[in-house]
């Protein structure tokens, strides 16, 4: 069985010390795998969630005939912490709940889904890892942390570093979650969530997920809306509404607004991490992506000494890389077959 009414595993790490100097006593990494590792534990695919998204957003890239083929490959899905099934302020006891949750950082969970690789299934080396949106900043950090081990990366529909223009839209997210009068600093009851800033945050991502040009051709009506009303009320406030905790989306939210590879120690700029890269890269932004521009990751190409830059073309701007279009899915399907038939890069 897949999707969320699947059966998922949990790693418990005790006393796990988080960058910002707090200790989850135990982080629990909620997973989900696809496929059987092989014997000498030489197929396992790291791929990673995305903001708020659960393992089960993640299947639309795996199956029989794709390039993620579970018969071939060993694919492991971690959860972020901060989304709700993996350590998140929704789950966990006091004194760490709801609005006291401590700050995550991108490498603090990369480090969590090192330990779950290892710790877990005893895999040294991972042939690919990838990732959509966050997941795409996961995918970056995990080629940064651990060059020895990572030989192919995919990041799509995302960045390296959180760009000051991504952080405004950021910021404009977090005021419409915490304006609702009832999120009362982030105590409400978890079965009283503050609606009216969920739908004010899901208005907020709907002028950003999707370009212009969806919307001047009304490609929404591809997805089954009749109008663009029913398409912001029926797909947007949706989403948001689909048991999506506000403390947890400020947690991954701030997890986002700071990623840069550039901090990790050891390094003095985003350039010298994205400069230490070994495994051999395709990077794919969208074409029309608002988040995420080309141009952004064109630079961040030019900074990798193995890394191809291949465009997603078309008007689904963010969500090229979101599994709702066919045609996409197959040019990032494509680029996943690609990458894995090459050389690896260590």
């Amino acid at each position: 069985m897949t999707g969320p009414d699947a059966p998922y595993e949990v790693h418990e790490i005790p006393d796990f010390t988080l960058e910002c100097g707090a200790t989850l006593r135990p982080a629990r990494v909620a997973y989900q795998t696809y496929g059987t590792l092989n014997a000498d534990r030489s197929n396992a695919i790291v791929y990673p969630t995305w903001y708020s998204g659960r393992h089960w957003d993640n299947e639309w890239l795996i199956g029989e005939g794709m390039a993620l083929d579970p018969e071939r490959w060993f694919i492991i899905v971690p959860n972020m912490l901060g989304n709700g099934l993996s350590s998140s302020p929704s789950n966990t006891p006091p004194p760490w709940d709801r609005a006291r949750f401590p700050r995550i950082s991108v490498r603090d969970n990369v480090e969590s889904q090192y330990r779950l690789v290892t710790e877990v299934f005893g895999i040294e080396t991972l042939p690919l890892v990838l990732g959509w949106s966050m997941g795409a900043g996961q995918t970056y950090q995990w080629a940064v942390s651990h060059p020895e081990m990572v030989q192919r990366i995919l990041p799509f529909c995302g960045s390296s570093r959180t760009a000051p223009h991504n952080r405004v839209f950021l910021d404009s997210v977090r005021a419409a979650l915490t304006a609702d009068a009832a999120f009362a600093g982030g105590w409400y009851a978890l079965d009283a969530l503050p609606v009216t800033g969920l739908r004010a945050a899901a208005r907020v991502y709907a002028g950003w997920g999707f370009s212009q040009a969806f919307y001047w051709d009304e490609v929404w009506r591809e997805l089954g809306y009749a109008s663009l009303e029913d398409f912001i009320v029926g797909f947007w406030e949706g989403f948001f509404l689909d048991d999506r905790d506000p403390n947890n989306l400020l947690t991954m939210l701030g997890t986002w607004w700071h990623g840069d590879v550039g901090t990790t120690p050891g390094f003095s700029s985003t350039e010298e991490a994205l400069g230490s890269i070994r495994a051999r890269a395709i990077v794919a932004p969208a074409e029309k992506d608002l988040y995420f521009p080309p141009e952004d990751e064109k630079w961040a190409v030019s900074h990798m000494s193995n890394a191809e830059l291949r465009v997603i073309p078309g008007v689904w701007g963010h969500f090229a890389g979101g599994g709702a279009n066919p045609v996409d899915t197959r040019f990032i399907d494509a680029a996943v077959a690609d990458l894995l038939a090459s050389d690896p890069g260590i």
